[in-house]
Order: structure tokens, then C-alpha cells, then sequence
């Protein structure tokens, strides 16, 4: 039976797929809105981890919407969310698609989905919603990180990625600048993944 994992090319999500190797066919999937060549940066993650990859493309209306979010709050978490959601359910609604791996952390404040929009999903489309790292916080995942994928680790705004952030990033740099973004966008640490360790 096939797995599609979400797939950003940071560790949670290489670490999610790792995980459910012995009991899944996987596949990495990738979203993008076609704004940065996202879809590259991960496929080049996923060879490295042996697994196989596609990227799947959003509406571009989601994007717009999370924008507006963005401006509106002015920090991205509702905006990352939104992407997110949207990512999720355009993932269930392919044909060949019956599972579907998110790799959610137990501690991720985003992106997240509630238990309603999890459950509303796979009630309406008839498939499986995993998070196989939502009972492992921050230490316990940098545990076996370590003990199974080689990673870049950086700020947000410098780290190589394929999140759904980087390409909200792009549009606010492309009509606002680099100062907007200093603005809307908290500085944290993001992971990329560079191998597996065998």
C-alpha cells in the first residue's frame, strides 16, 4: 500500500517518511504554487533518501488567500495554516491517492490541523491522515535525526527549502521588499535535508 508524504525536504517530513518505510510503499510529494522552483530543491532530497518524488501543484487562489492572511495579521501562522489545509485536501482528493502522511511534530504550532479539519478530510474523502511524529516533541526528533539523515540547519530566510513558506516569502519580497518580510516573518531554524545516514 503507498504512503504520499508530504514532502519539504526538511527533516520532519524525511524522518516521517523513514519511519513508515517498513510498512508502506512511499511516495514524497511536494506542493507548490509554481511562484520558485520548489520541486527541484525537493527532488534532490528525496534521491538522496532513496524515495520516490513527485510535486504536486496548488491553486493559486490559496496562495492569494494566505496572503491576505498574512497582511491581515501580520505573522504567518493562520497564512501557513491555510496552505497547508489546502495542501492536505488537494493531496486526498487524487484518485490513486489512500493515504496521507503529514510530518507534524507533537509541539508544531504550525502548520497544523485541527482534529476536526483531520477527521472532516478523511471522512469525506475516504482516506488515512498519519502523523507519525505527532507523539514525539522537539528532542526525541533530533534523537533520531541524528541517528538517521545528515541535515543543513539555518535560518529560515538562508536555508535551501521547499516549505510552503518559501514561496509566500517570494510574493511578499516581490511586492513589498526585503523589509516586509524582516516585518511579517519570525527569524527560526529550519533543517534541509543532505543525506541519509546508512
Amino acid at each position: 500500500m503507498k504512503a504520499s508524504v508530504l514532502f519539504s525536504g526538511g527533516k520532519d517530513s524525511s524522518l516521517s517518511a523513514i519511519l513508515l518505510e517498513p510498512f508502506f510503499e512511499i511516495e514524497l510529494v511536494t506542493c507548490t504554487f509554481g511562484v520558485l522552483p520548489v520541486g527541484e530543491v525537493a527532488r534532490k532530497a528525496a534521491e538522496r533518501l532513496g524515495f520516490a518524488h513527485r510535486v504536486l501543484g496548488l491553486d493559486r487562489k490559496v496562495l492569494e488567500e494566505a496572503y491576505g492572511l498574512l497582511m491581515r495579521d501580520g505573522f504567518p501562522r493562520s497564512a501557513i495554516n491555510c496552505i497547508h489545509h489546502a495542501a492536505v485536501e488537494t493531496l486526498a482528493c487524487e484518485k490513486d491517492v489512500s493515504i496521507v502522511v503529514d510530518g507534524v511534530r507533537r509541539d508544531d504550532r504550525v502548520p497544523v490541523l485541527t482534529i476536526g479539519q483531520s477527521r472532516s478530510i478523511e471522512d469525506r474523502l475516504g482516506i488515512k491522515y498519519m502523523c507519525p511524529l505527532k507523539g514525539y516533541g522537539r528532542s526525541a526528533v533530533d534523537l533520531l535525526v541524528s541517528r538517521h539523515l545528515e541535515i543543513e540547519e539555518g535560518q529560515s530566510s538562508e536555508v535551501i527549502k521547499a516549505d510552503y513558506e518559501t514561496e509566500l516569502r517570494e510574493i511578499v519580497f516581490q511586492r513589498h521588499g526585503t523589509q516586509m518580510i524582516g516585518k511579517l516573518f519570525p527569524s527560526h531554524v529550519q533543517s534541509h535535508v543532505v543525506g541519509r545516514k546508512k
